[in-house]
Order: structure tokens, then C-alpha cells, then sequence
């Protein structure tokens, strides 16, 4: 396909070829005719006596020699870097004494997956996946969240202020060193694998009774958004493999799924899930308290599930179900 600015497109050119080389025209009166210089008139009769029509496509415009391209063996030794270290073109540059772009070119060139692609442990290309409907696999997962001050923590008001806030702040308890701690709240995520619907709360602990509660309460929800869950996956935590748990899922005729050890990848769009709720949500503004932080939270849960754009999904994903009350998509 020629180029927004060319005058000639494979047709005009073989127009041109052909009154000259047919039917005689000179070169300036066919360039006349053509609006384009005779230098380029020339060019196409002459690739049409040489090749024909066929003469007429656009040709690639890299040079056939390049003295100047990087020697094969410091190809190698960047390949390599690539490979044994997983360092970035920056880092390699550092290293050999190279242009970061140059670098870049040779990766590229090679083929080589992005860094966010590779499994960090093995440096293999992650394998990604998609269930075909919405509940043949929900993600669960619980994430920490240190708990804030009346008055506001230290990243908003200063480590000395800070420090006053969580003494005077009701529950705390005292450290070794005598200092007031808070101890943390726990974020319990369900998160549909085909649509990455979300549902969240925030629970006082990860004992297997909080996990069993939580599940059935994520449940229905599912179900009043139509969702019948088949599968639940989950890390190894403590809570997932007690009996309660267990016993929870067989009620309800849900297989559940473990990922393997030390593979948080597996479970890997609710780990995602939490890392946008921490920029989106926890970490996004300075909260007065820890009230005031989980306040917020339905309204986000709100927004993400059905106004916010999902990069994987195209769109909100509410978007992904076509059995709401009202909904014929």
C-alpha cells in the first residue's frame, strides 16, 4: 500500500509505464501528464520492461548492506544478557557500553518477549488464558491494608503527627519498642475470571469463618448479577484449605482449585485487582481515618465494575454479562 503522499498509486503507475513504454510517449510529456518528475517516469517504464506488471508494487527500502550494524558478537552478548540476567535495554547498554537504543533494536529485531511478559521465576513467556463464560472460574484472594488514624497517618501528616494520631487512636495496641500499632484490615476479593466483575469487603481478619462468610455473601451477589459460579481458585492460605471452606464449596457443588506453590501468577487477575484498588482506591488520596477509607470503597466498587474501562475486557465489565435484569446485549 503506498504511502499517504505518493502521486502514484500500482495502477497510475502502470498507466505511465505503458504510455511510454507501449505506446512511445517521451518521458517528460508521460511525467507532464502523470504530475511527477521524469527522473520517476523513468523509473517505472524501466521496472516495467524489467518485470512487467508485476514490476509496479512497492519494494522494501532497507539497504541491501549495512557496515554500520552492530557485529554479530555483541548481538550475542546482548541476546544473552537478555536471557541469563532478564535485564532491560538500559541496564544492557550500561553493561556493554552501548546506545539503550541500540540495544532496543537488537531485542526487538530478535523477537524477544517484554520483560511484563516473562514469568519471573522460570523466564518463560507467561501463558495467558480466558474463561469462555462468566462463573466457570471466580478468583478469590485477601490482600492486607495497614490501618489508618483517626486524623489521618504519617504519609499525610508527618511521622511526629502521625505517631500522635495512632497513639490516640481507640484499639491500638503497643509494641515491643513502645510504639502504638493499628494492625491492619483485610481486603476479601471475588473476582469473575471472564468478566472481571469485583466484589469486595473489608473484614477484620483471614480466619477460615471470616473466608466462608465472605464466600457466601460473594456468592449471592454473583447470582443477583446471573452469575452461577462452577469454580472458585485460590492461593494456599490457611483459611482456603480448611474443612469449613471445603465443606462451604461441596454445599454448593463449586470445584475449588489451588494454585501452585510459590505461582502467584495463576491467581494473577485478582492479584492485579488489588494492585488497582491500593492505586485507585486505598493509596489515592490521604483518608482523615479508616472509616472515612472504607466509606469510599462501594462507590469505587461501583465505578470499576460499571464505568470504568477495563484494558483486558474493552470496556466496563458489566459489559461482559447479558443476563441482567434489563440488559440484551
Amino acid at each position: 500500500m503506498p504511502h499517504a503522499n505518493a502521486p502514484l498509486t500500482e495502477l497510475g503507475r502502470l498507466r505511465l509505464a505503458r504510455c511510454v513504454v507501449e505506446d512511445g510517449w517521451p518521458l517528460r510529456r508521460a511525467a507532464d501528464r502523470f504530475q511527477v518528475s521524469a527522473t520517476t517516469a523513468k523509473r517505472w517504464a524501466d521496472r516495467y520492461r524489467a518485470d512487467g506488471p508485476a514490476g509496479m508494487a512497492d519494494r522494501s527500502s532497507r539497504p541491501h548492506r549495512s557496515p554500520r550494524r552492530t557485529p554479530a558478537p555483541v548481538e550475542r552478548k546482548v541476546l544473552h544478557l537478555r536471557v541469563k540476567k532478564r535485564w532491560g535495554p538500559a541496564r544492557i547498554a550500561g553493561r556493554l557500553g552501548l546506545p539503550a537504543s541500540t540495544c532496543h533494536g537488537i531485542l526487538t529485531r530478535a523477537g524477544v518477549a517484554r520483560l511484563a511478559h516473562l514469568d519471573r521465576a522460570t523466564g518463560r513467556p507467561i501463558r495467558r488464558y480466558e474463561r469462555a463464560q462468566p462463573g466457570e472460574l471466580v478468583h478469590v484472594d485477601v490482600k492486607k491494608l495497614g490501618v489508618i488514624p483517626d486524623g489521618g497517618g504519617w504519609r499525610s501528616r508527618g511521622r511526629r503527627q502521625g505517631k500522635r494520631n495512632r497513639t490516640a487512636t481507640p484499639g491500638h495496641t503497643t509494641d515491643r519498642f513502645g510504639g502504638a500499632r493499628l494492625g491492619y484490615t483485610y481486603l476479601h476479593t471475588a473476582l469473575d475470571d471472564h468478566s472481571r466483575l469485583a466484589y469486595t469487603e473489608i473484614l477484620a481478619d483471614e480466619s477460615g469463618q471470616t473466608a466462608v462468610a465472605f464466600w457466601t455473601r460473594a456468592q449471592a451477589w454473583f447470582a443477583t448479577c446471573g452469575i452461577t459460579v462452577a469454580r472458585v481458585i485460590t492461593d494456599n492460605g490457611s483459611c482456603y484449605r480448611s474443612r469449613l471452606w471445603r465443606d462451604c464449596l461441596q454445599a454448593a457443588g463449586i470445584t475449588h482449585k489451588r494454585t501452585r506453590p510459590y505461582r502467584p501468577q495463576t491467581n494473577g487477575k485478582v492479584e492485579r485487582f488489588h494492585r488497582t484498588l491500593a492505586d485507585e482506591w486505598a493509596y489515592a488520596r490521604a483518608y482523615p481515618s479508616e472509616t472515612a477509607r472504607g466509606k469510599a470503597l462501594p462507590a469505587f466498587l461501583h465505578f470499576y465494575n460499571h464505568h470504568r474501562r477495563h484494558s483486558a475486557v474493552g470496556a466496563a465489565p458489566i459489559s461482559r454479562l447479558n443476563n441482567l435484569p434489563g440488559h440484551h446485549i
